[in-house]
């Protein structure tokens, strides 16, 4: 059997694995457009743990898991006991019993960190508050399906404009990682540095050894300038509601991707938005909308990304039988049916004494 390899995070990766990767997504995006997927996980199970609600991860994950012949369940806090009654390590290896893979949506990044330290079966990081290589792996292929004949990684700049959310830190660790410049045009206050230090160094080996660049700069206006990929998120998130009066503050109107703001971006540029949005808020519907918007393309990567993840991770430890183990099975199981029984003792019933 083959070690078990979790998705925790891009960086343990490496630039090769990401191409490889993309090499897969592609094949199995272009077998399903012409309705030729092959059923490479039939029979397998998917148990999904999410900590919190989603769209594109849960379905993402659960049409991915259908279409490749397998089986998904929905597992949500009030319905198993998640470090509640039972031990994060005692649901991990209980679940790895009946399920060939997992996926887990974790408010911590502590918690995806547990159950990958438990579990038998590989884990995949569907988001925490801290990452989400799954949207960052989605992300930077339909980049490359958005960029021109030959042009790869080491010729395109994206542009984060706003908050160093889980989106923003995935993505600056993809993108130097592939040999691209990541620039991350933000208040002070919402930088990297300021929200993730750990990621400074992380980045700064990905410059060193793959030919990334990074930037930090408020200057927003002169950052899309060169931009590729305009890309932004939401301003704050589950948890941070006392601090909308000051994000908002901080954020608004520099920071929003508005007409204004991609007009002084190559007329080539693309704007990117992982969802949801607040529209109105971080970006105007007109750019949204807009031809240069890619932001369903995204969407719609996260299906094809997910099949790709599936096959890759839980593909190699799905056992298969031969034929003839199967009929062999059918013809014992036929067999103990067919048997005869011994009949039990009988039992006497009787009537209650009338009075």
């Amino acid at each position: 059997m083959a070690q078990i390899h979790h998705f925790i995070d891009t960086q343990e990766l490496g630039p090769d694995v990401l191409r490889r990767q993309f090499e897969l997504i592609r094949t199995l995006k272009d077998a399903d457009k012409v309705g030729a997927m092959p059923r490479l996980l039939e029979g397998a199970s998917l148990g999904m743990i999410f900590e919190e609600p989603s769209t594109r991860t849960r379905v993402s994950f659960e049409v991915a898991m259908t279409k490749l012949g397998g089986h998904a369940l929905y597992l949500k806090p009030g319905e198993i006991h998640l470090g509640e009654r039972e031990s994060l390590g005692d649901t991990a290896q209980v679940l790895s019993r009946m399920c060939d893979v997992l996926e887990l949506r974790a408010l911590s990044h502590a918690t995806v960190l547990e159950l990958a330290r438990y579990a038998t079966v590989p884990v995949l990081n569907g988001l925490t508050d801290y990452n989400h290589p799954t949207q960052s792996v989605c992300d930077a292929f339909t980049m490359l399906e958005h960029a021109e004949p030959g042009i790869g990684f080491a010729d395109l700049t994206v542009v984060f404009v706003g908050d160093a959310t889980n989106v923003c830190t995935s993505t600056a660790l993809i993108v130097t990682m592939l040999g691209g410049t990541f620039v991350h045009a933000r208040p002070e206050r919402y930088s990297l540095g300021a929200q993730w230090p750990q990621v400074l160094p992380q980045v700064a080996d990905n410059c060193a050894r793959y030919g990334g660049r990074f930037i930090e700069t408020e200057d927003v206006r002169e950052a899309v300038r060169t931009a590729d990929y305009v890309y932004t998120d939401l301003w704050w998130w589950v948890g941070q509601e006392a601090e909308i009066p000051d994000r908002r503050a901080a954020f608004m109107p520099k920071y929003q991707v508005n007409a204004d703001l991609m007009a002084l971006a190559p007329a080539s540029a693309k704007f990117m938005h992982c969802l949801p949005a607040s529209r109105g808020v971080e970006a105007t519907d007109d750019v949204m909308d807009s031809p240069a918007s890619i932001i369903f393309d995204q969407a719609e990567n996260r299906l094809h990304t997910q099949k790709g993840l599936l096959v890759w991770y839980a593909l190699p430890h799905v056992v298969r039988s031969t034929q003839q183990a199967r009929d062999d099975a059918a013809q014992r199981v036929a067999e103990i049916l067919a048997a005869p029984l011994t009949p039990l003792a009988s039992s006497v019933t009787t009537s209650p004494r009338e009075s």
